[in-house]
């Protein structure tokens, strides 16, 4: 018995199967093997093809059984993570009207803004959780007044996964989740934000069906099972943006647990237990996976735009020529904690939410010509970065979230033991580190929505541990030092 996982980036699409009974990822791939193109005709505007995105997803599905030889009557279950706060249209023929416009697009900013500044921050905040900004229905928005002709055409605004189910299933539905990373919940209604829809001049019928996250939202057409490779029926019991499902993945589902990620950008997401936010609206804040009416779980999503970026710029611009990671690192090693006072702000990959959407460019702060290396920016660099994760987490902190155990992929930037050891000092948390990614916790969580796991403990009984980190007391105080040098900066 096995259960099929997708995790639909803006990058690539990638499938892994996984064995139900023993959790056990038994094949994967991912395509394309470069990245899928992002259309950008005007500066700040990213598209992407839907059809680019099915045929990636085609081309993993048939390498993934190839590799793992089954039957495809054994899968039992289909789970969908995909990128966020994306806008897909369809028409009555369930075709879609447009590209896509994707998560980093940014030509709805005014749009989102002007909502904000007229329905007033407070009602924002207070029942939506952050401010309209760049997400889904403002982009929609911005469709409804430069392409009316598509608009008209919309039968359904869609996030990316639920196009994705859509194709699967023929069956157009989203998720309280889904409706809330586009700003279309209203969290104190429990219910879509029908003053948000009533004041860009919406029918909330463009809204599909509502199913939940972890259940039964369709069953894998003939015609398309034959596309794929697939057995006709299969259920899709799973759907959520990528973010809260790589919580998911570590297991992060209840108050006080934190996942995180280190790659270009870094992100740390915590969970919450009431509605609350950030009155300056530097963290979003969205329903979490396992939200309910009687139980709240709000996903408080910390995004840092410049982290694994800029240890990549410094390896292109700094490092010795043809050095590799690993080697960066045990160069790094060799400086004493607080890099002898340099400091380096690393927000050089635009606008950072949690500095109020300020663009100060990254920075680098106490360089001494007689003594200072290469290998004093490697670290400061890693040091640097941990040090805005610091920052923002702090915010998180006072929205109630207590950092006790961060849990994170291995990989990225917490392959970095200066990174980790330093993030595990300056935050006193212990950081646990493990084998999973994000289509792997997709097909977990298909075997949730599927009933094949009683509860997720069981769905994640084989999540395996590869190493855990915890403070270093003899150099808590030093990190310390560090990074009050560091704020001084910001």
């Amino acid at each position: 018995m096995y259960l099929l996982g997708y995790d639909l980036g803006s990058s690539s699409v990638k499938a892994s199967l996984v064995n139900a009974k023993t959790g056990e990822c038994v094949s994967t791939a991912f395509f394309p093997k470069k990245e899928m193109e992002i259309k950008s005709v005007k500066a700040g505007w990213a598209e992407q093809d839907t059809e680019t995105w099915w045929k990636n997803l085609k081309l993993s599905t048939q390498v993934v059984l190839e590799e793992a030889g089954i039957n495809p009557k054994d899968i039992k279950a289909i789970g969908i993570s995909y990128q966020m706060h994306g806008l897909v249209l369809v028409d009555e023929n369930q075709k879609a009207v447009r590209d896509a416009i994707i998560w980093c697009d940014s030509r709805a900013v005014p749009y989102g803004q002007k909502a904000f500044d007229t329905i007033g921050s407070e009602k924002s905040l207070s029942h939506l959780l952050n401010s309209p900004g760049n997400f889904t229905l403002a982009k929609l928005a911005w469709v409804k007044e430069n392409e009316p002709e598509n608009f008209a055409k919309a039968k359904y605004y869609l996030l990316p996964g639920d196009y994705i189910a859509l194709r699967m299933t023929g069956k157009a539905a989203t998720t309280a989740s889904g409706l809330s990373e586009g700003i279309g919940w209203d969290f104190k209604a429990e219910a879509p934000a029908k003053f948000l829809f009533d004041y860009f001049g919406f029918e909330t019928s463009l809204i599909p069906e509502i199913v939940p996250t972890f259940g039964q939202q369709g069953n894998l057409k003939a015609d398309i099972a034959a596309e794929l490779g697939l057995a006709e029926g299969i259920p899709v019991t799973y759907r959520a943006g990528d973010q809260p499902n790589n919580a998911l993945s570590l297991n992060v589902l209840n108050p006080g647990e934190i996942a995180a990620t280190a790659g270009t950008s870094g992100v740390v997401y915590g969970v919450n237990s009431d509605s609350k936010y950030d009155p300056l609206s530097r963290v979003n804040s969205f329903a979490h996976v396992n939200h309910t009416l009687q139980e709240t779980r709000v996903g408080v999503l910390l995004c840092i735009n410049g982290t694994a970026i800029l240890n990549t710029w410094i390896k292109n611009n700094v490092a010795p020529e043809s050095i590799s990671y690993a080697e960066m690192n045990e160069l790094a090693a060799n400086i004493p904690v607080g890099s002898e006072g340099v400091s380096i702000i690393p927000f050089g990959n635009g606008s950072e939410r949690v500095l109020e959407n300020q663009e100060p460019n990254c920075s680098i702060h106490g360089i001494n010509f007689n003594r200072i290396s290469k290998a004093h920016l490697i670290r400061a660099a890693h040091e640097g970065i941990a040090f805005s994760f610091k920052y923002g987490m702090d915010i998180m902190n006072n929205m109630g979230i207590e950092t006790k155990t961060i849990r994170a992929g291995h990989a990225n930037l917490f392959l970095s033991p200066i990174f980790r050891q330093t993030l595990a000092n300056i935050t006193g948390a212990t950081i646990e580190l493990y084998n999973t990614d994000g289509s792997v916790g997709a097909a977990r969580g298909a075997g949730i929505g599927a009933g094949i796991y009683k509860t997720p403990e069981e769905a994640f009984s084989s999540l395996k541990k590869i190493s855990v980190i915890t403070p270093e007391p003899e150099n808590i105080e030093a990190t310390r030092e560090a990074y009050r040098l560091w704020l001084k900066f910001i």
